[in-house]
């Protein structure tokens, strides 16, 4: 695996073996015997460990570490004092001290007793996937909200590490009382602290929450559609937003390259106009605290009229990625089995050869309408249109389709309905436009009122 240069910023993850910014990178996953239900087979939706390993060191990279080695450390079953078996340990030391790392990133979930074992055994800092990916986040937010957002999270996590394992935690101090008192030990005062800190941070994540309501409650008055991407980290879902808004969203080949949410105008064929948001990716594990925590920027996705998951489909894991965005969906509260609301876009075709793609366009084309799915490629602009369409079809699912004719010479007429409602065919008949326009529920009334229109036939 190919090191990446470290920048030497002074924000990175310290180490107890001279900062040196190199990792090495543990994949300590379960094995799995040929045969076994669990076994990857590419399309069961279970995980491959290369492609596991592989997205560990894309997370290291992601805050500008080195990543010396990648390792697959197989497990028969998981320690509870190491999470890793005692030979495998020593193994993991060798690689250490031969790579002169000073960083170790454990792609599972450690337990505060486990993450402080390990960093005795091999005297360097230990990350497990949880801590790694609340580092990215906290490089990432660039908006006050995103700030207290990680925050958040970040205390959270910090509150399940405060165990009895520095000497500082075990200083008391004064009690109150005419004896004194055993007073408060430090591991109280910090826990004390941290939950204070907590409740002022949540307190303000409500004010933002609120403050969204405003927003969308403006925005209902308009009334603009709002049209959410979801999707796994890195596929594709800035490129995508950049290309349906011509916005300028940063997209890189990089994992949780956008955070913070963004909301753009989306013009739709028929002139018709929403609002297209776009979210932080899922990962697989993603921790629940910053599920919790991004509550208040996913609430745009809660809300949403429709959802465009966005899949990168050349991906090998691309069918575990689905799976972890529906969960991910489903913790929001979200039905993913109706398909409503949900659009899945098969993105980056254009990593495919022409066969490839016929494959994927019939594969598309005999899913069934209330789980459509549309190939395109946010970086050619391929199957783009037909994506727009969907979208204005099911949008105007909840719309009023309306006939009537106005005076060729009423520009502020004409200028109203280009402005309110979508102009679906107009053409010129004696001096006067025959139109047939959509307008929402809200305008229904107002339209007929001025306009004398009438729902149409067709």
């Amino acid at each position: 695996m190919e090191p990446r240069t470290f920048d030497g910023g002074a924000d990175r993850p310290g180490s107890a073996r001279g900062d040196t910014g190199r990792v090495l990178v543990i994949g300590p996953y379960k094995r799995v015997r040929r045969g076994d239900p669990d076994a990857p087979t590419g399309n069961n939706g279970i995980r491959n460990p290369a492609a596991r390993l592989e997205e560990a060191a894309g997370l290291a990279r992601a805050i500008d570490l080195t990543v010396a080695e990648a390792v697959i450390a197989p497990l028969s079953e998981i320690r509870p004092a190491t999470y890793l078996g005692k030979g495998k340990v020593e193994e993991m030391l060798g690689l250490i001290k031969a790579h002169d790392v000073g960083l170790v990133v454990m792609d599972c979930a450690l337990s505060p007793v486990q993450q402080r074992n390990l960093e005795k055994e091999w005297n360097a800092k230990v990350l497990d996937r949880t801590g790694l990916i609340l580092e990215i986040f906290g490089r990432r937010a660039k908006t006050r909200e995103g700030t207290l957002q990680v925050e958040l999270a970040h205390l959270n996590y910090q509150r399940s590490r405060l165990v009895r394992s520095w000497t500082h935690l075990e200083r008391q101090r004064g009690g109150f009382g005419f004896m004194g008192g055993p007073g408060e030990t430090q591991i109280e005062a910090d826990r004390r602290m941290i939950g204070e800190r907590i409740s002022k941070i949540e307190a303000e994540l409500k004010k933002v929450q609120a403050t969204r309501r405003l927003h969308r409650a403006g925005r209902q008055r308009v009334p603009y559609r709002v049209v959410a991407l979801v999707g796994y980290t890195n596929a594709g879902k800035s490129t995508l937003f950049n290309r349906l808004t011509r916005a300028d969203v940063q997209a890189a080949d990089m994992l949780f390259a956008t955070l913070d949410p963004t909301l753009r105008a989306l013009t739709l064929p028929h002139g018709g106009k929403a609002m297209l948001s776009d979210t932080v990716g899922f990962i697989s594990d993603l921790p629940t605290m910053l599920v919790a925590a991004f509550r208040a920027t996913l609430e745009e996705v809660i809300e949403a009229d429709v959802i465009l998951h966005v899949r990168d489909m050349s991906h090998e894991d691309a069918e575990a990625q689905e799976r972890d965005v529906d969960g991910v969906l489903r913790q929001l509260g979200i039905d993913t089995d109706s398909g409503q609301r949900i659009l899945e876009v098969w993105n980056k075709i254009d990593r495919f050869d022409q066969d490839e793609r016929d494959n994927l366009a019939n594969i598309a084309a005999r899913r069934p309408p209330e789980r459509a799915c549309f190939p395109v490629s946010a970086i050619t602009g391929e199957g783009i249109d037909a994506l727009l369409a969907a979208i204005e079809e099911r949008l105007a699912a909840t719309r009023v389709t309306l006939d009537l004719t106005i005076d060729a010479s009423d520009g502020a007429g004409i200028s109203w309905l280009h402005r309110n409602t979508e102009v679906l065919d107009k053409h010129l008949d004696n001096g006067r436009f025959a139109m047939t326009v959509r307008v929402d529920e809200s305008k229904r009334d107002v339209t007929i009122a001025k306009f004398g229109a009438i729902p149409a036939s067709h």
